[in-house]
């Protein structure tokens, strides 16, 4: 699960990985379950728009730290 943000090429981040999704560069999406409805509904839309999966994780501190950022992601993406 979680292990592809370690290795694969990604965007952290609600704005960036927003961004790739609607420009269609992103194959799987990853949203925190504890992140704020008003980040995570849009991005999730965006997402089933956009025939991307989404898979979610137990929190921002374990989305940011698979991610290899030392601080909580709300959204990550892998990029194509």
């Amino acid at each position: 699960m979680l292990e592809e943000l370690k290795t694969d090429k990604k965007i952290v981040g609600f704005k960036q990985s927003l961004k790739a999704v609607k420009a269609g560069e992103a194959t799987k999406a990853f949203v925190s379950m504890d992140a704020d409805v008003h980040v995570s509904t849009p991005f999730v839309h965006a997402c089933e728009a956009q025939g991307v999966p989404v898979e979610y994780c137990e929190s921002c501190k374990a989305l940011g730290e698979a991610s290899g950022i030392d601080v909580g992601a709300a959204v990550a993406v892998l990029l194509k």
